[in-house]
């Protein structure tokens, strides 16, 4: 089979397209033939050799997946050979750019049935962090205030769909080409900070989604009121000026329940993929490339490997 592989950490010209044995999965894991798998930011940390979780190279990127489950490796239960699925790999986050991935049960779910085998791998990581960063660490309430920042990231699209779904009331920083497509996700207010401080705006907020870190998030650290919560999944730094309020920073956990609660909601038509650049297994170093900064589609990188 083939797969996108390290063997040493640096840019993407460390990626390579090898022909490998299939694996067999192991108790407690499935072997997935996999359709399409997801590209991020994580991805491109794991290969410089920046990640806290991943394997030593020799290893195969990814962890984002959508396809089809081809074997059922002893002591698995809730799914069987031919179930159509979603999620990711492991905690590792590595395996899924291949054309077949181990993965272990528990971070995976049924794919959402309205939704392409491409449009389900740019789904989970993304979801599921906008999903734990609202509910889990932020612990939204309808009618609160809650300033996101990188509305129109991979991230920060799903936070607005889901804090408008529990009719939170949504102050969103987006550049000015984004302001009308955040619009359209639920935000109530968007501002482009290039043009207008949003702090003008976004005063005594009760939440604050952290998708950019730097200066801005010490900014909006300013607009919260005594009391409130700043949840960040690019910044541990803590706030000194800011003694009153909770400022926390976590990794993304994708379990199965958390899985089936995005898919419920893709099922009722109530959240929308967001995919941006679609391309083969083989143009992997090219969408690494696009992680780095060079042109590419508003949205998540996804590889078609069928």
């Amino acid at each position: 089979m083939k797969a996108a592989r390290i063997h040493k950490f640096g840019g993407p010209d460390v990626i390579v397209i090898e022909d490998v044995s299939r694996p067999v999965p192991a108790p407690g894991e499935v072997l997935v033939r996999v359709s399409a798998s997801g590209v991020g930011p994580w991805d491109a940390i794991i290969r410089e050799g920046n990640s806290k979780v991943s394997p030593q190279p020799p290893l195969t990127l990814g962890s984002d997946l959508s396809g089809i489950i081809e074997q059922v490796g002893p002591d698995v239960t809730g799914f069987k050979k031919g179930d159509e699925v979603y999620g990711v790999t492991n905690p590792q986050f590595c395996g899924a750019n291949a054309e077949y991935a181990i993965a272990s049960p528990s971070m995976l779910a049924l794919k959402p049935k309205g939704l392409s085998y491409v449009e389900a791998a740019s789904v989970p990581v993304v979801a599921v962090t906008a999903e734990q960063m609202l509910f889990d660490y932020g612990r939204a309430k309808q009618g609160q205030r809650v300033l996101i920042l990188g509305a129109a990231g991979n991230v920060g699209a799903y936070a607005v769909q889901l804090a408008a779904k529990a009719r939170l009331h949504v102050i969103a920083l987006a550049k000015s080409g984004d302001i009308g497509y955040v619009q359209s996700l639920g935000a109530g207010t968007v501002v482009d900070d290039q043009a207008r401080r949003f702090e003008d705006v976004a005063s005594s907020v009760d939440l604050v989604l952290d998708m950019i870190g730097g200066d801005i998030r010490y900014r909006a650290a300013q607009s919260l009121r005594s009391g409130g919560t700043l949840v960040s999944v690019v910044s541990s730094d803590p706030l000194p000026t800011r003694t009153d309020v909770r400022s926390l920073f976590f990794y993304v956990e994708v379990t199965t329940d958390r899985l089936n609660k995005v898919t419920a909601l893709f099922d009722t038509g109530e959240l929308a993929t967001n995919v941006g650049t679609v391309l083969p297994l083989n143009d992997i170093r090219t969408a690494h490339e696009m992680l780095a900064g060079a042109p590419h589609k508003r949205g998540k990188i996804v590889l078609e490997t069928t």
